[in-house]
């Protein structure tokens, strides 16, 4: 084993780091593959209702799937943290380290001896009972939650995980049901007060905002028709202008629309069946769709709470992730950093948008859920870990990058050829992100000249 280490001691310096970050996660999921450890699984889309877990699925186009191709994902989702927890201590990272270093003759033997074990379908059962189980209790322990959370919740568990995860619905189960019937009649009243009202009663200031949010909402994931209803759009409009009265330092800024449309879907699956292509919202009570707006309104709220700086003037939480973000690239990869820097491109100039809207214009929408299970299982970490997402989304296309002059930078940027993108490639962005922030984080003199 000694001779391994050495020789992977002193391999070439010019691999990239990036190439060796892959192959070490290979050589992590090889690893892992198949261990009925607490860790993370990725749930994929194809449902299946597990006999003895008593489980009642609401939304059949959330799906997990159990194909082979699936099995390599729910790998991709082993590797993050299949023994561990998110804030994982220094003892816990030096023994990931040396395991890291182990030869890839020596990780492949224990990975075709664990594989024997366990497979990918049981792993994503054990999760779903894990799930159910934490649900269950009378007393929710959130921290538990979120361990599991990070790498995917169920899709018809998703709507009460992220009520919970966000702080909105009590972790006790006895106050749960009050404290969600307190809530939505708040947001009835506030919704009475401040948007069923004549313009003459609003200031010049209210009316222009109300008119900008309704140029927004018809703007809003324009590729997915169900955005194009006109009910769907008149919910944008109450949720956030609503929430631009209430929270007055800020106002209502472009792009929050965006940040809207996930809970609006995750909570109309708790209603509607079947894809997303075929949901009416005109099928809804007036009841449910105001509890649907009120749980939106107040989950953007929580959200929004820890980054209010985004969106107060000139967006000054932005511009200082934008920093921390070209800082980390040029650490990871030198070469894109400089070749970027060469061309004249700015990160503001493109990054700008993926922090203002957290990727939802970047990735296909039927992903964004699922990339939204990771971020609010971040709780108020998640700033500084979309750094870490947003540099491996970046560095997926490093090679690519690297070819292109000015003009071709700012096109390609624009538009990121992510339309293809299943939950493999997601995935594969979050493992790097957890790699690099498990790495660097805690370590500031790693990102140091």
């Amino acid at each position: 084993m000694n001779n391994n280490i050495q020789g992977e001691d002193h391999q070439p310096k010019k691999e990239s780091l990036d190439s060796r970050f892959n192959q070490t996660l290979r050589n992590v999921q090889g690893l892992l593959k198949g261990r009925s450890i607490p860790g993370k699984v990725l749930l994929t889309r194809r449902l299946e209702l597990f006999d003895n877990s008593g489980i009642q699925h609401q939304s059949p186009s959330y799906q997990r799937s159990y194909s082979q191709n699936d099995a390599a994902r729910s790998n991709d989702a082993d590797k993050y943290m299949e023994g561990g927890v998110r804030n994982t201590n220094n003892s816990d990272i030096n023994a990931t380290v040396n395991k890291l270093r182990t030869s890839a003759s020596n990780i492949e033997t224990s990975a075709r001896e664990v594989k024997s074990v366990m497979g990918a379908r049981s792993t994503d059962s054990a999760r779903v009972l894990k799930f159910t189980k934490e649900l269950s209790g009378q007393m929710i322990v959130v921290e538990r939650l979120r361990e599991l959370a990070w790498s995917g919740i169920p899709p018809y568990m998703r709507p009460d995980v992220w009520r919970l995860l966000l702080g909105y619905a009590p972790p006790n189960s006895d106050r749960r049901e009050g404290v969600l019937r307190r809530k939505r009649l708040e947001y009835l009243d506030c919704v009475a007060q401040f948007y069923d009202i004549p313009d003459a009663e609003r200031s010049d200031d209210e009316i222009n905002m109300l008119c900008q949010i309704a140029v927004d909402c018809p703007r809003t994931v324009p590729d997915v028709a169900f955005f194009q209803q006109a009910q769907v759009q008149k919910s944008l409009e109450r949720i956030l202008y609503t929430w631009a009265i209430r929270h007055p330092a800020s106002g209502y800024v472009q792009g929050i629309n965006d940040l809207v449309t996930p809970f609006l879907v995750v909570f109309l699956s708790e209603y509607l069946d079947g894809s997303i292509d075929s949901w009416s919202i005109s099928e809804l009570s007036s009841a449910n769709i105001s509890n649907i707006e009120a749980d939106c309104y107040w989950c953007l709220s929580q959200l929004l709470d820890g980054m209010q700086d985004h969106y107060t003037f000139a967006q000054p939480g932005i511009q200082r992730l934008v920093f921390k973000l070209k800082e980390l690239v040029r650490r990871i990869d030198e070469p894109v950093s400089r070749h970027v820097e060469d061309q004249g491109l700015e990160f503001l100039q493109f990054a700008f948008r993926w922090f203002n809207c957290l990727l939802i214009r970047e990735i296909p929408f039927h992903l964004v859920t699922r990339l939204w299970d990771t971020y609010l299982a971040e709780g108020d970490a998640l700033p500084d870990f979309l750094v870490y997402i947003f540099a491996s989304f970046l560095l997926t296309w490093s090679e690519t990058l690297q070819k292109l002059d000015f003009q071709e930078l700012v096109m390609f940027l624009q538009h990121l050829p992510t339309h293809n993108w299943t939950y493999q490639e997601l995935e594969m962005v979050l493992s790097r992100a957890y790699m690099w922030h498990s790495m660097f984080n805690n370590s500031p003199s790693h990102l140091a000249s």
